[in-house]
């Protein structure tokens, strides 16, 4: 089972002003504490605090990504993006992949002791770790855990290369951190900004700060010497793949000093699928027939959509100034994920 890292019980000892809850547990958390926190920014959440058995996860052979091993501390996420790709794994837990996954949240609270211990067994060999690949490390959650700092402090005493992605601005707390590991080994800090529209971000990424806060720590991070990447993604079919839209985020980003912006098309897996369909329908039901049409082979759109989306913001990023980093620079970004074979799923 996926989930049996999870399993060992919880230690004893909560954050400050914790509520103990009392939601029944999820089948596969059976030793989890479970919490509540009574301020306005976890209303409505739920907490399972699980001690694991294991932190550092190699990426499944079949997955195209530039990175073997990740590290991801939480799951789910308050982020609450319709389109999240990890949703469906809420369903290993016995959670939805909608509500649930937005609204509870398992954290493991020994993350840091674990990276410590393995980044000192014998036979981890110093691969680089990728983090905010699955769901966010720096969702709102981590300002009452804290967790990533030992995570960090553990890879900088290593020396041990990593990269994060995120659209937490809580990121920049970590600062101080960031430029000692940056000392002693590669350190690639990259943002998730698809588009700088407010209405748009409300409605679509809820939970996350806005697009003009996230430049603004992609401004303080290049200020402070790192060289930061931004993912546009994702490119949201008829909400954000216009011209217009493309032209005024890869403006903001290049405005922000980022050295690099890489194109992500939107792709629905199960799960986000579902999710993100009924939001359409409801929010937008016009635009239910292009995406019928799209994504009527699977979880991603055509290739050849995907080229020009890619060829338009190459162009926007030239006509600002920038350039696309090449695979390998310090950026460290994922890669855009290729389409798998067609798998048959429907959109409403």
């Amino acid at each position: 089972m996926r989930w049996a890292n999870l399993a060992a019980p919880p230690a004893e000892g909560a954050p400050e002003r914790a509520a103990p809850a009392t939601p029944p547990l999820p089948l596969a958390l059976p030793g989890a504490t479970v919490r509540t926190f009574d301020t306005p920014g976890f209303a409505g959440m739920t907490f399972y605090e699980v001690r694991a058995k294991s932190i550092i996860n190699r990426v499944p052979g079949a997955s195209r990504v530039p990175f073997e091993w990740t590290i991801n501390p939480y799951r789910g996420c308050s982020h609450a993006c319709k389109y999240c790709f990890a949703r469906n794994t809420h369903t290993y837990l016995d959670l939805d992949a909608g509500a649930d996954f937005d609204q509870k949240v398992i954290v493991k609270v020994n993350a840091g002791e674990l990276v410590r211990r393995e980044l000192a067994a014998p036979r981890w060999r110093g691969a680089h770790i990728a983090m905010g690949t699955n769901v966010d490390c720096y969702q709102r959650a981590e300002g009452r855990y804290q967790l990533m700092p030992q995570i960090i402090a553990a890879l900088r005493d290593f020396a041990n290369p990593f990269s994060i992605l995120t659209k937490g601005t809580l990121l920049l707390r970590d600062l101080p951190l960031l430029r000692q590991a940056a000392e002693v080994t590669r350190v690639g800090v990259s943002y998730s900004v698809g588009f700088v529209d407010e209405r748009l971000w409300r409605a679509v990424e809820p939970g996350t700060p806005s697009p003009r806060r996230r430049l603004d720590a992609v401004r303080t991070l290049t200020d402070a010497g790192f060289s930061v990447g931004v993912l546009m993604a994702p490119i949201l079919p008829g909400l954000s793949d216009d011209d217009e839209s493309i032209d005024a985020t890869v403006a903001a980003v290049a405005a922000a000093g980022a050295t690099s912006v890489s194109a992500i098309p939107l792709h629905l897996r199960p799960g986000a699928r579902e999710w993100y369909a009924n939001w359409l329908a409801r929010e937008f039901p016009h635009l239910v027939p292009r995406y019928r049409e799209l994504y009527r082979a699977g979880s991603y759109a055509p290739q050849a959509y995907q080229r020009e989306l890619t060829a338009r913001v190459r162009i926007a990023s030239r006509r600002h100034g920038m350039h696309r980093g090449e695979r390998g620079e310090s950026r460290d970004l994922p890669e855009p994920p290729s389409p798998p074979a067609a798998e048959q799923l429907t959109l409403l």
